[in-house]
């Protein structure tokens, strides 16, 4: 029988890479992004279901509950990003709100409305996508830090709740990634901001390697449970630490 798996998030970087993972693997995948156009393309690549959706949006979360339908095996909560890098006394309040509803309260609302299908199906698979973000605090990245250890928090805690159903909750979280749109968006578009990220670093994780690791984590025995993957490329020690060749 197939089971289904939902990755929000799945229009670009890694929600299109674990969507393509677990398509390959033989899910049903749903895909749930904004934008539905780019989304389409990508689901028509293996037959997946593309449902429009913006996960801070109530009504848009319950369609996507109606598409994904009464057995789901694995839902990857990936939708949100970073935006801005300012230091808290210019704190942008209207990006750190945005960046809670999407990262966090979207998370949330996920979860919460496909949890009868995880339920119905027999249990399966809960995978947040989080960040070494959510491990300490560095200069001006507070907001982006406390969003994600808030997703992370939230993880741990429904992992308790749900303790002695067959439902595993996993933490993925990457180190520097060179993933599709990132630094652009954080960055508001700046391609000079964004590029600098990733310069003089060798070899960054890609958008295929975090969702290997989530594949990974959900193929294993159902009785066995990853609380916490944290992936980084060799030349990230820490988040603060990363050697770079110029």
């Amino acid at each position: 029988m197939t089971r289904t798996a939902v990755v929000t998030g799945a229009s670009s970087g890694i929600g299109k890479a674990t969507a393509r993972a677990l398509a390959a693997d033989g899910y049903r995948v749903v895909l749930a992004a904004r934008r539905g156009d780019k989304l389409a393309g990508i689901a028509e690549e293996f037959g997946g279901v593309a449902v429009t959706c913006d996960v801070t949006n109530e009504e848009d979360v319950a369609r996507l509950a109606a598409a994904a339908g009464d057995d789901v095996a694995v839902v990857v909560n990936n939708a949100g990003g970073a935006l801005g890098l300012e230091p808290v006394a210019d704190a942008a309040l209207d990006k750190w709100r945005q960046m809670y509803e999407t990262n966090v309260i979207g998370m949330v609302a996920v979860t919460k409305a496909l949890m009868p299908a995880l339920r119905a199906g027999g249990g399966g698979s809960i995978v947040t996508v989080t960040s070494i973000a959510a491990d300490g605090a560095y200069e001006k990245g507070a907001g982006y830090c406390g969003v994600k250890a808030a997703e992370r928090y939230a993880s741990d805690a429904l992992r308790l709740e749900l303790n002695g159903e067959p439902i595993r909750v996993c933490d993925i979280a990457p180190g520097l990634v060179e993933s599709e749109g990132f630094s652009l968006v954080r960055f508001d578009g700046d391609e000079e901001k964004a590029a600098a990220v990733y310069e003089g670093v060798e070899n960054p994780l890609t958008e295929e390697d975090v969702a290997e690791c989530i594949r990974w984590v959900v193929s294993l025995p159902a009785h066995v449970n990853i609380d916490r993957l944290t992936v980084k490329p060799v030349a990230q020690a820490a988040p603060h630490k990363m050697a770079r060749t110029s």
